[in-house]
């Protein structure tokens, strides 16, 4: 899933030569206007030429980071310097900027860019519809490598050299982390694609999530394998921060399951063979693997686990992240594209295809069609999780700018919940241009887009219910099943 062949870049946010390896858990508690991080290292895979002093190095910076913007977010300013919302009651203005805080190179460098497709599409249509107030909207491309080390000066220059900034979206579970109590300290509105499970416990007042946590996509694939009959489970996943979210969960579902763990291999995404660990899975004869490693990795590694299994391929369950155009032109390269569609199957969220929410999300995303590289179907983006629900995040941010009269977070982040919600008796939209009507004409609206209703809970967590997708010959996702809360509980 290589990112180069995408043309999309972000602007420039200098990359740091160092990286840290681990994984960086974040904790932020706001007592009295004071935000306090405290950081912990679990042990991770090691990475060759990455050295223990610049975790340090790295830790240290973002502490200190968070320490000096806390003390400048409880000076008593009523708005975070930098956070770049200018007050406004419909006054024309400059532009506003929805900031893409993603990996755009290294092992997760295709994320960065579907996230930039969905965020071109819904300001595009966005600005179309009129713009925010006054202000027409775009996308930056903010690149984090992926890696803590490199995201924390990739945000805080993010913050230093974009006045105009209005949202954030990205921060994925590479850096999250490390990175949203950052974005918490300056009063900035995040709509993040983390999966880790310490935001389910830590109230991040700016922070806002229509994913699922990674342990329940964990359950969900497990439930797959159930489904299916399996019995005996390998586990691959990628030594970056995300995949590796997914293993415990899945050691423990697999037991809950009744089920056994033939094998557990952690995939070197720097690696450019990984002949070792399929020979190791190969041998434990396991009705079933469940993975996640993404870049060229999942390609290669699937490759030689059918080279080693006499020509046949184990059946595979993957993330929701490997629905994307690159994985699958990759993989389906690598072992046959007849092969991946009969021995595939992902967990994803349900997502509309069709109906008054779809339509519009259909025409933004494909607008955007040509003025990106597309290494597969492009019509792939319209079911992969990082187009649909940051579209629907970009709508709701906009929408509560409208009902706020404001573009400062701090002003309309109370709106988001309220207009994703719902109060009784609003008017539900189905797009950016509708909530602006019924808001114009003085409505209560509850916006419904393309990832369903929102349900956000104390945290601002809002996630759905598990389809189950499988790719055709021709790399166009298809919908086979579903999985159930019951399914998903007895495995929690």
């Amino acid at each position: 899933m290589a990112a180069s062949l995408l043309s999309r870049r972000p602007v420039a946010e200098s990359p740091h030569p160092y990286s840290l390896v681990g994984r960086a858990l974040a904790q932020t508690l706001i007592a009295e206007g004071t935000i306090i991080l405290t950081i912990q290292r679990t042990p991770g895979p090691s990475r060759p030429g990455h050295r223990d002093p610049r975790r340090a190095v790295a830790l240290g910076a973002a502490l200190l980071t968070v320490g000096a913007l806390a003390a400048c977010s409880s000076s008593g300013s009523s708005t975070s310097s930098g956070a770049a919302g200018t007050s406004t009651t419909g006054s024309s203005g400059g532009g506003l900027v929805v900031a893409d805080l993603a990996p755009f190179s290294g092992p997760d460098a295709a994320l960065g860019p579907t996230y930039l497709v969905s965020c071109d599409g819904a300001t595009q249509a966005i600005n179309n519809a009129g713009g925010v107030l006054g202000h027409k909207l775009s996308c930056k491309g903010v690149d984090t490598r992926g890696d803590p080390a490199d995201a924390v000066p990739a945000t805080t220059q993010m913050f230093a050299t974009t006045s105009a900034l209005a949202l954030v979206i990205g921060c994925t579970s590479d850096e999250a982390a490390s990175v949203v109590p950052i974005i918490n300290s300056r009063k900035m509105v995040a709509f993040c694609m983390t999966g880790q499970s310490e935001f389910d416990s830590v109230h991040f007042p700016y922070f806002y999530r229509l994913v699922p946590p990674d342990l329940e996509e964990s359950y969900a694939m497990v439930a797959i394998a159930q489904q299916l009959g399996y019995k005996k489970v390998a586990l691959a996943f990628g030594n970056d921060i995300g995949s590796q979210t997914f293993i415990q969960p899945a050691i423990s579902a697999i037991s809950k399951a009744g089920m056994t763990l033939a094998a557990n291999e952690t995939l070197d995404l720097n690696a450019s063979s990984f002949r070792t660990e399929a020979d190791k899975i190969v041998s434990a004869h396991p009705d079933v693997i469940l993975t996640e490693a993404l870049g060229p990795t999942d390609a290669t590694f699937l490759s030689e686990v059918k080279q080693l299994n006499g020509g046949k391929m184990i059946p595979v369950i993957g993330t929701s992240a490997d629905i994307s155009p690159d994985w699958y032109k990759s993989v389906a390269a690598a072992i046959g594209a007849s092969t991946l569609a009969t021995s595939f199957r992902a967990d994803n969220l349900v997502t509309e295809t069709s109906g008054p929410s779809y339509t519009p999300f259909q025409s933004a995303i494909m607008a955007e069609q040509g003025k990106v590289g597309s290494t597969g179907d492009f019509s792939t983006y319209l079911t992969a999780p990082g187009a649909v629900h940051l579209y629907d995040g970009i709508n709701l941010a906009a929408l509560a700018m409208i009902e706020a009269k404001s573009t400062v977070p701090s002003a309309y982040a109370p709106f988001i919940e309220k207009i994703g919600d719902g109060t009784p008796g609003a008017t539900v939209v189905y797009s950016f241009a509708q909530g602006l009507a019924a808001l114009n004409q003085g409505k209560a609206i509850r916006y419904e887009g393309p990832g369903g209703p929102t349900n956000f809970d104390s945290f601002h967590d809002s996630t759905g219910i598990f389809q189950i997708d499988t790719y055709s010959t021709t790399g166009a996702v298809q919908v086979s099943g579903n999985i159930t809360a019951a399914q998903l509980r007895a495995l929690s």
